[in-house]
This record gives structure tokens, C-alpha cells and sequence, in this order.
């Protein structure tokens, strides 16, 4: 990794020289070290971006799950409603019928 830091810095225009080697521009081992941890920072950040986009495809696709699940009640429900209703209807027909008669 310190073999390839200097390039890895170059290509990605962190620091704005032609070359990050330590001999050409004579930068402390401060220096270079700083520029180190700044490009492991960065690599962390856009790590931490990847998972939390990834959590957040997690979270859409459950959400989606107990859409579904919510709407499966709402027509088992809407259901039962119209199955309690006939039977009502039924029921209230019937003592009808038996009253008239009776």
C-alpha cells in the first residue's frame, strides 16, 4: 500500500502536484503520512456510503413486505365484513320468516 499511495494520490487529485513521490517535492514523512490517512478516510467514507445504501435497499424491500401484508389483512378483513354481513341478513330473514309464520 505505501509503494502505490503516491500514485493512488496523483490519479485521484488529492494533491495538486504532478507527482507525489516524497523526494521530488521533498514532503516531510508528516506530510505524506497526513496525505495517507486522508485517502484511508475517504475510502472509509464511500465504504460507509455503500452500506448505508445497501441498508436502505434492506429497509425499502421490509417495507415493502409489510405493505403487502398489511394489504392482505385489509382484504381478509373487508372479507370477513361481507361474510358477518350475509349472515346477519340470513339470520334476520330467517326470524322474519319464523315470526310471520309463528
Amino acid at each position: 500500500v505505501k509503494n502505490h499511495i503516491a500514485d493512488w494520490i496523483k490519479e485521484s487529485n488529492i494533491i495538486p502536484f504532478s507527482a507525489c513521490t516524497r523526494e521530488q517535492y521533498n514532503l516531510s514523512d508528516r506530510d505524506f503520512s497526513l496525505s495517507e490517512r486522508i485517502v484511508r478516510v475517504e475510502e472509509g467514507i464511500k465504504h460507509q456510503g455503500d452500506l448505508l445504501e445497501k441498508m436502505l435497499d434492506q429497509m425499502d424491500k421490509r417495507f415493502e413486505q409489510v405493505d403487502k401484508r398489511f394489504d392482505d389483512m385489509n382484504k381478509r378483513f373487508s372479507q370477513l365484513q361481507w361474510t358477518i354481513g350475509l349472515g346477519f341478513t340470513v339470520i334476520a330473514t330467517l326470524m322474519g320468516i319464523l315470526n310471520f309464520y309463528s
